[in-house]
Order: C-alpha cells, then structure tokens, then sequence
C-alpha cells in the first residue's frame, strides 16, 4: 500500500537515516546543500560500490577467463559470480540467460542486432509504445529501415500518460514480430502492467523485450513471473557503476541468436576458414569486458536487495506523489505530466511560458538537481505538444524536506517570470 507523506517519518531508515552512505550527497551546489533529484538520469553510488571498485583494482585486477594464475582467477571467480547475482536479482533461472552489456541502450542494440536480424524479415511489424526511450525507438528504427519491415504504435492517452490498452489488445491481435515496451516510462512517471502486456503478447505468440531501466532498482522485477522474452536495464540506475549493465535472453532465443560482435573471448575455435563460437552468454562478449563494473553491479544489486524494492518504491512514490499534489496546488499553470495516482517515483512538468532549462538552471542555483529536456522522448512530448519539460526524480535516499525545497523553489521560479 502506498504510503501517505504524513507516514514518512516511518521511512526514516531509508531518506535521512541511509545519507551518510553516499559521500556524495554531504555538499553544497552555490552554498546550499545539495538536493539530487536526477535519479531517473542516475542515481549515486553508496560506498560498498565505490569500496568494491578500489578493491578490485588495488588487489585482484586481471584480465578474465584467460589465465590460471591467481589473479585471473581471483578476477574471473567475481565477474561470474556477479553474473550469478545479477541473475538471481531479477528471477532469471540462471547465469546462462544473463548477457554483460554496456547498459539498457547496448543490451537492445544487442537484440535488434542478432534476434532482430535473424527473425525480422520484410513486411514484418515491430510494436512499440509512444511513450518509449529513443533507446527503444532508433535500434527498431534502423532494423526496420534495413530489413524491409515496419514499426506500429500503441497510443498513450494524454497528460495522464496511460496506454490504450484496448488499441494495444488489438495491436497485439495482429501478430506483430516483436513487442518491445517500458516498465517504467521515464517522462511520465507511468508504471505499465509488464506481466499482463507480456501474457497478452504471448497469447498470440509475440515475441517481447522489457525496458526495465527505470524499474528494475525501484520494483521487485521477476522475469520468469513476467514472462518476458528479453529484458534490459542499466547498472548506473540502481546504485551500480556507470557503462555496465544486463541483458536478460530466453536461453531457447539466446542459443539461436548469432553473435553481434567478433573478437577474442566469444569464440570455440577460430581457424583460417572458419570460426565457431562459445554457448551463451559468453557468445555475445566479445573482448575484455568491463569487469570492475560487472563487480561493481553485483555489489548494487546486491544492496538494493538487502533495503528491498517494496520499500523503495513505496517512499520513492510517496515522495513523487506528495511533490504531484503540492505542486499542481501551488503553482498555477502548472502542467504535469502523467498519472496523478499509482506512479512511479519521478514528477515531470511545464510551467507555462518558461522553458525548461530556465527551471533547472534556476534550480540549480538553490542547490537542487533537476532534470530540463524532452527526455529522450521526442516523439512523446510533440504529442504532448511540448518542446521540454522539468523532471524531478526521487530514491530512496531523498527525503520529505527535499521535496519541500522543490516545491518552494519551483513556486518562486514561476513568480520569477510572472512578474
């Protein structure tokens, strides 16, 4: 149940009580502190992650799988054990169906390049939703352009920011190839049924990819309940490194997917005439992969599990929340974007005549770190009939007074321009 902003002092433990884990958050932006609300765009690091990197490098860095001396194997005994973790972090049924990758964007370009390439031929339909990432439209976009095949979209209704899902049902009816979709939308804050959209695809034998880069850190994210096909997300948005993150694959669809890149590594055998290559995962890793971030990511996922997603999402939406209300109450002409009730933890809105980069520069003068743009959501916002919005987005480190200061700095930013 989602908790009220009046209950927070309950989650204490999380907001206030978790700071003096992240050394980052103790600073002040133009003499005031700090007030990070970008975590849609990253979130920091805690110092078991930051510890996790120093060690690896100070102690056991080594290249990995190609050695027997201690070192390598120190290195390669962690790479796949953070493998194994990871695997665990979003009930996959094990290491074998858990591809490295360089985050969410990598891990789809991944797929539109081996799946994608081998299964979508022309005339074929690829569906979207219009709420997507550009991660989630280009790699479609360039796929269709290069196999003759075409991309459909099922519609997002208005500022509320809520799939049709009787469009989607018929959509879904006529057997596209794929339907790739987002858990969590990152301009609207819109938490989509993953489980349902994945059944009714599956009904009519539609194959599915999971955007899951803003909600595998904030939701309890189960791929064998959600019965996805594949699903992506980045380590950088829950607490891990930056340039790593995962690509879960249907083992069946992983084993008849060809290799993306070529190189050292992913290989069985290489001769003059021929090469063969290694089973999956280690089929889709060509060269030396980022290891320390690998490391770095098992330790997160690790950490975020220990404070538990439930209760992330619960004070992560509470904070969202209560920022919706206050500020569709105190500013007028505001304009916010997606559903009022049942959001995830980020508020994105317009405030009318004011560009979105004034707000987050003013903002950025009181200390508060916003996010101004479309996005990566171009083709959602001129639906919306917007060139940019504001985005505040919340973890469970930011507490009820931040969103007090993001209130009262926002009200007087529009006071700014009104007068």
């Amino acid at each position: 149940m989602l908790l009220d902003y009046r209950d927070m002092q309950a989650l204490r433990p999380l907001g206030a009580g978790i700071r003096g884990e992240f050394p980052i958050l103790n600073q002040e932006v133009h003499g005031k502190p700090l007030v990070y609300l970008d975590n849609a765009a990253t979130t920091q690091k805690p110092l078991r992650v930051i510890e996790a990197l120093s060690h690896y490098y100070e102690k056991d860095n080594s290249n990995v799988h190609r050695g027997l001396h201690e070192l390598s194997n120190r290195a390669t005994t962690q790479y796949e054990a953070a493998r194994e973790r990871v695997a665990r972090f979003i009930g996959a049924p094990g290491p074998e169906t858990i591809i490295f990758t360089r985050g969410t964007t990598e891990a789809i370009n991944l797929v539109a390049n081996t799946w994608g390439a081998r299964f979508i031929g022309p005339g074929d339909v690829i569906l979207l939703t219009e709420m997507e990432h550009h991660s989630n439209i280009v790699p479609w976009q360039l796929l269709a352009e290069r196999m003759g095949a075409r991309i459909e979209w099922a519609p997002v209704t208005g500022d509320e920011g809520l799939l049709d899902m009787d469009a989607l049902r018929e959509k879904l009816a006529q057997k596209p190839k794929l339907f790739a979709f987002v858990h969590i939308a990152n301009s609207l804050g819109t938490v989509n049924p993953a489980t349902e959209m994945c059944a009714l695809a599956r009904s009519h034998g539609v194959t599915t990819l999971v955007d899951a880069a803003q909600s595998a850190g904030h939701l309890v994210v189960n791929v064998a309940e959600m019965g996805c096909d594949f699903l992506a997300f980045s380590g950088h948005k829950l607490c891990g490194p930056t340039g790593i993150g995962a690509l879960y694959g249907r083992a069946a669809l992983l084993e008849a997917m060809p290799p993306w890149q070529g190189g050292g590594e992913m290989i069985a055998r290489v001769g003059y005439d021929r090469t063969t290559f290694k089973e999956p995962p280690h089929r889709f890793e060509a060269g030396t992969p980022d290891i320390a971030g690998a490391i770095g990511l098992g330790v997160a996922v690790e950490y975020i599990d220990e404070l538990g997603r439930a209760r992330i999402f619960d004070h992560d939406a509470a904070l969202a929340q209560e920022a919706y209300e206050r500020l569709q109450k105190t500013i007028p002409g505001i304009r916010l974007l997606g559903p009022r009730q049942n959001r995830g933890g980020l508020v994105s809105f317009a405030l009318d005549g004011v560009h979105a980069h004034d707000v987050v520069t003013l903002a950025n003068e009181e200390g508060i770190a916003l996010r101004g743009g479309h996005h990566c959501t171009q083709p959602l916002m001129r639906k919306l009939g917007l060139a940019s919005s504001a985005r505040a987005s919340f973890y469970f480190y930011n507490t009820p007074e931040e969103v007090d200061r993001l209130v009262e700095t926002v009200a007087n930013i529009e006071k700014f321009f009104r007068r």
